[in-house]
């Protein structure tokens, strides 16, 4: 203390506070030197994390997790959703090197897993335009499986697809407005 009663920066810390810091100095990335004795328990990152932020695995190859990001994912049916050119509600369209990953066929019929346990069958296109690890789909199709753009799909292929016997096709609330079935008769 000063001798105006105040805590001076300088102030020591103590020993458990010392000994819990030099444990978490060990086990993390962080750098925990220029701790403030007054504020122990805000924690940042330091900046030489990306130096530290490596592994190695059995083979001795050493994985750099500060650009993970930026790799290649591991599972190619795993497709990032992006914007439809055309307007169809049962077509969307992969990247010509996707569709040949997947073993895919132009006009063959995919199975498409959303969020929520939703999903969808559509047909497979190629677009050229289209970036490689992503799959572009129209709003209506996004809407039944639930998600946005940017969020990420399974494309699965479904050979298995029966010819429909049956079209149920109900009105929109908002387009029988003002129509009374009593009327009409």
């Amino acid at each position: 203390m000063d001798a105006g009663g105040a805590e001076s920066d300088d102030a020591e810390l103590s020993d458990y506070t010392l000994m819990a810091l030099n444990y978490l100095e060990r086990v993390s990335f962080f750098d925990f030197s220029w701790v403030s004795p007054s504020l122990p328990f805000v924690f940042c990152s330091s900046p030489n994390m990306a130096n530290q932020a490596e592994s190695s695995d059995s083979k001795g190859t050493k994985h750099d997790f500060s650009t993970a990001i930026l790799e290649r994912k591991k599972a190619p049916n795993r497709l990032i959703v992006d914007e439809a050119i055309n307007d169809d509600n049962s077509v969307v369209a992969l990247h010509p090197e996707t569709m040949e990953k997947l073993q895919l066929f132009r006009g063959d019929t995919i199975l498409i897993k959303g969020k929520k346990r939703k999903d969808t069958i559509c047909i497979a296109l190629v677009n050229d335009t289209c970036d490689e690890a992503k799959i572009r789909m129209n709003k209506v199709v996004r809407s039944n499986l639930r998600v946005r753009l940017g969020d990420v799909v399974s494309v699965h292929q479904c050979a298995d697809v029966k010819y429909g016997k049956r079209v149920h096709i109900l009105p929109v609330d908002d387009t029988i407005e003002g129509v009374n079935y009593w009327q009409s008769l």
